[in-house]
């Protein structure tokens, strides 16, 4: 085999996802930042610290240790996000190994459709590739702000650091995926099932929403930063990386003490899910209050809609969504909007004072009558949030 300029003369090799996460200490790119033989050594102890192991395995020699045919093996691996490989890349340790195995025994054990158990390996790749990105640039960041150090000496520091906190960033991994999976569950336990095996939240009040091929009556709504754009043109990366951070960190907050959730973050906009119409109107007008309060941040148009909804790998699908997402774009800056058929659900609830708008023509739904809705009686929903 040619000379690999991953190939250390001590036999240790890195693959090409570490090559991208800076551990490869042969790039020339990064040979002033992971230049130095501490640097290196360092490198080389936290790829095995993470990974189990030295890299010490063919795909072929995994597949096999796994019992698995590398065709298979293949599907799995793709599902976890891992690049392709050539049949001479030592890539693998014991610990990829196991993860073949558990993937696999979901789908031998008839546990799980393989699709299914795809899916699910495709659910804790993605979400984990985000989650680590984001702690590494938190980490780094912290030092530079805190502890007076460059990006590149933060970086560097992150090799000695990340040893120190694996385990208890492990342990919270795992606390959390725990709680989020109980939390779903109970959510569940709130949900009665109509007579064409559609479910709706217990207790809930007016009349159906949308069409019953969609099997969720949610409430989705969006925050969305005004002048984003023009704002973007006069910042600083740094600074306008601060903007968007506190904007969704403000967001989250609120979502989180009104019992929703957060779907997905798009630079200055935030999708979010309610389990009621009314939990879902009680935080978009904490959302535009709070963001509107905060003097670091500009106003905010927020719009949320009640309807049916397709829930697929984390996101949602369907025309309630479509609706609030073009709400948004009607809303006046610091202000909040629902559709007709939403305002008619809380109608009748004194902490919502609801004022009908000239009807727009919106793309795709035709004409809609837009609903305004502001605070009435009652507590502000961000009177918790520090």
């Amino acid at each position: 085999m040619a000379d690999d300029p991953s190939e250390h003369t001590d036999g240790y090799v890195t693959g090409p996802q570490t090559e991208q996460l800076n551990l490869n200490v042969h790039n020339p790119v990064q040979s002033n930042l992971y230049g130095s033989e501490e640097s290196k050594a360092a490198a080389r102890h936290l790829d095995s610290l993470l990974l189990g192991s030295q890299r010490h395995l063919r795909r072929r020699e995994a597949a096999r240790e796994a019992g698995l045919s590398t065709a298979s093996a293949r599907k799995i691996w793709r599902a976890l996000g891992f690049p392709n490989l050539s049949d001479d890349d030592v890539y693998f340790t014991g610990e990829d190994v196991r993860a073949l195995r558990v993937v696999s025994n979901l789908v031998q054990e008839e546990k799980l459709s393989e699709e299914a158990a795809l899916s699910l390996a495709r659910s804790v790749a993605q979400l984990t590739d985000r989650m680590v990105v984001w702690q590494i640039e938190a980490l780094v960041e912290d030092m530079v702000a805190h502890r007076d150090m460059t990006d590149a000496q933060a970086r560097r520091e992150l090799l000695r650091m990340l040893p120190e906190i694996l385990e208890p960033l492990e342990n919270l991994l795992d606390y959390a995926w725990r709680r989020q999976l109980s939390a779903a569950v109970q959510r569940l336990a709130m949900r009665g099932e109509r007579a064409d095996g559609s479910t709706v939240s217990l207790g809930m009040t007016g009349p159906d929403v949308g069409s019953s091929s969609l099997p969720l009556a949610r409430g989705v709504g969006f925050a969305d930063l005004v002048s984003y754009t023009s704002l973007s043109r006069q910042m600083n990366e740094r600074t306008l990386a601060n903007l968007v951070q506190r904007f969704e960190k403000r967001c989250a907050e609120v979502i989180s003490i009104g019992g929703g959730r957060v779907i997905k973050t798009i630079g200055d906009e935030v999708m979010f899910l309610s389990e009621t119409p009314e939990g879902g109107a009680q935080i978009s007008l904490a959302l535009a209050r709070v963001i509107k309060n905060d003097p670091l941040l500009p106003q905010a148009r927020v719009a949320f809609v009640w309807g049916r909804v397709l829930p697929r790998l984390g996101d949602l699908y369907g025309p309630t969504v479509n609706l609030a997402s073009r709400l948004v774009a009607l809303t006046e800056p610091g202000g909040v909007m629902v559709d007709a058929s939403t305002a008619r659900v809380l109608d009748g609830d004194d902490r919502f004072v609801l004022t009908p708008q000239p009807t727009r023509n919106v793309r795709g739904f035709g004409d809609v009558r837009p609903v305004s809705i502001t605070q009435g009686h009652g507590p502000f929903l961000e009177d918790e949030v520090e």
